[in-house]
C-alpha cells in the first residue's frame, strides 16, 4: 500500500448484514462453503470484510437472482472475465426479452379489459392482421405443403379449428411466446450450453407445450418429426436461423433429445 494511503474500510459480519440485508446466517454459510470467505480476521478471530469481499457478495447475489444454482456460482465467479461477460450478455438478452413479453402481455390484458368494458371490440383476424402480428412472416407458402403432409390428420384438423377462431390478440400472444422460446434457445447457445443439457431440455418441453396449447396436441413422436423438418427443409432452416446462425440445428437437437427422453419414461 502506498505511503499515507487511506486505510481500506473493514466491516464485521453484523455490519455487512445490516448494510446489505443478507443474513448473518447466510454469510456464515457462504464462508463455510468457500463461496465468500472474508479476507481478514480481527485479533479476536472475528470476520472482517473488505470492499473486494462486498463486491464479490454483490456478484454472488446477482448470479443467484438469475437462477444460477449455488453450487455453480463459484465456478461462474472464478471463470475468465470474457466467459462471465458473454454469459451475462446472454442473461441480459433473456431479461430484455422477458421485459418485452411482460409489456406485451400487459397490453393484451388491457386490450381485453377495454373489450369487456365496451371501449374496444375484438374481431377475427384477416390475412393482413396475421402478417402484422407475425412481423412479415407469411405462412401462405407453407400452407399447401402442410395440407399435403398433414391434411388428413387429426392434428391438422385440430390446428385449423383452433386458428380459425384466433383474434389479433391471440396471434400476438402466440408470437410473443415463440419469440420468448427463440430468445431462450439463443441465450443457451451463446452461453455454450449443450442441446442435451437439462436447461435446453426445459426449453424444449416448453416448446412442445407452446405447440400443444396453440395448435394441436403434439406427441413426442410428432415433436421429433418437427425437429427433423426444421433442419431438412431449407425454408424452415433459413427462417429459424434468422435469429442466430445454427439455431435450427441446436433447436432440433434439443427437441429430439427431449422426445427421446420421453420415450424412455414411457
Amino acid at each position: 500500500m502506498p505511503l499515507n494511503a487511506p486505510e481500506q474500510p473493514r466491516w464485521t459480519v453484523g455490519e455487512v448484514a445490516a448494510l446489505t440485508g443478507v443474513s448473518v446466517r447466510l454469510l456464515h454459510h457462504y464462508d463455510a462453503i468457500g463461496l465468500l470467505r472474508p479476507a481478514e480476521r480481527s485479533d479476536g478471530n472475528y470476520r472482517l470484510y473488505t470492499p473486494d469481499d462486498l463486491t464479490r457478495l454483490r456478484r454472488v447475489l446477482t448470479w443467484r437472482a438469475l437462477g444460477v444454482p449455488l453450487a455453480q456460482v463459484a465456478g461462474v465467479l472464478d471463470a475468465p472475465p470474457d466467459l462471465e461477460r458473454e454469459t451475462l450478455h446472454a442473461h441480459a438478452a433473456c431479461l430484455r426479452d422477458d421485459l418485452r413479453r411482460t409489456r406485451h402481455t400487459l397490453r393484451q390484458v388491457q386490450a381485453r379489459l377495454d373489450a369487456l368494458n365496451g371501449r374496444a371490440e375484438e374481431s377475427s383476424m384477416n390475412n393482413e392482421d396475421i402478417r402484422a402480428a407475425f412481423d412479415g412472416f407469411d405462412p401462405a407458402p407453407y400452407e399447401e405443403e402442410v395440407k399435403e403432409r398433414w391434411g388428413d390428420s387429426d392434428a391438422y384438423r385440430q390446428s385449423a379449428a383452433r386458428t380459425a377462431r384466433y383474434t389479433r390478440a391471440d396471434w400476438e400472444r402466440i408470437r410473443a411466446e415463440m419469440d420468448g422460446l427463440t430468445a431462450d434457445y439463443v441465450a443457451l447457445m451463446a452461453a455454450g450450453v449443450p442441446a442435451t443439457d437439462p436447461r435446453a431440455q426445459g426449453v424444449a418441453a416448453r416448446h412442445r407445450a407452446h405447440i400443444s396449447g396453440a395448435y394441436y396436441e403434439a406427441s413426442p413422436a410428432m415433436m421429433r418429426g418437427l425437429a427433423q423438418m426444421w433442419v431438412t427443409d431449407d425454408r424452415f432452416r433459413s427462417s429459424i436461423d434468422r435469429a442466430r446462425p445454427g439455431l435450427a440445428d441446436y433447436q432440433s437437437r434439443a427437441v429430439t433429445a427431449w422426445a427421446d427422453a420421453q420415450d424412455h419414461l414411457s
